[in-house]
């Protein structure tokens, strides 16, 4: 039984987290970080302010998360996908993908990676460091691979292409978000390999 109870409190100490963290999500992208309070993010987790503080310290904390807790899922899922798949030209096709799919797919998380999280110098360097450069390692691998096969051209440097698809798809997005048209984002896809592979092609 008390293993039970164990499971069961984790169980809702994840739920109540994860609560918090899509009430964050929601709160800044319609309000904006720098003019969204704690309270307003407890208010639309259905829960009181000072609960908030019982799993996070600050409003920054969980602006962090969001972003921690969304690269982790993204590159978990894409190496899952990737670990599929053969040849490094379709790996670059299944990134673009789900980049573009998973923000896509979640206008209000779009927003905060877009715009909320490059609201200062400061933000951009903190998250910089952490899940992106671990995102731009699994397409700049890709790239060498490539290389190695003989499929990528060998005068490029991986990391610089990776930087070049990773800020194709990033605008994309962005024009996504800006744009007054409602269109599908993750077809867009199929558009930025098709020039990025001209570039990078052997051939």
């Amino acid at each position: 039984m008390a293993r039970t109870a164990t499971s069961s409190q984790k169980n809702a100490v994840t739920d109540k987290r994860e609560a918090i963290l899509r009430a964050g999500v929601k709160v800044f992208a319609e309000k904006g970080y720098f003019n969204a309070k704690v309270a307003d993010v407890a208010r639309a987790a259905g829960i009181a302010d000072g609960t908030v503080y019982l799993y996070f310290k600050s409003k920054n904390e969980i602006l962090h998360s969001i972003f921690d807790q969304a690269m982790e899922r993204f590159i978990s899922e894409g190496r899952r996908e990737l670990a599929k798949i053969g040849s490094p030209v379709d790996r670059l096709k299944k990134v673009a993908e789900l980049h573009l799919k998973r923000l896509g797919d979640d206008r209000d998380l779009a927003i905060v990676f877009q715009v909320e999280l490059r609201g200062s110098t400061k933000f951009m360097e903190e998250f910089s460091a952490a899940g992106f450069h671990e995102y731009l390692e699994v397409i700049r691998k890709t790239i060498e691979e490539g290389q190695k096969e003989g499929i990528f051209r060998n005068d490029i440097k991986p990391i610089v292409c990776a930087k070049v698809l990773y800020g194709a798809l990033d605008e994309m997005v962005t024009n996504w978000i800006l744009s007054k048209r409602s269109y599908p984002l993750e077809p867009m896809a199929r558009e930025v390999l098709m020039i990025f592979l001209k570039g990078v092609s052997a051939e």
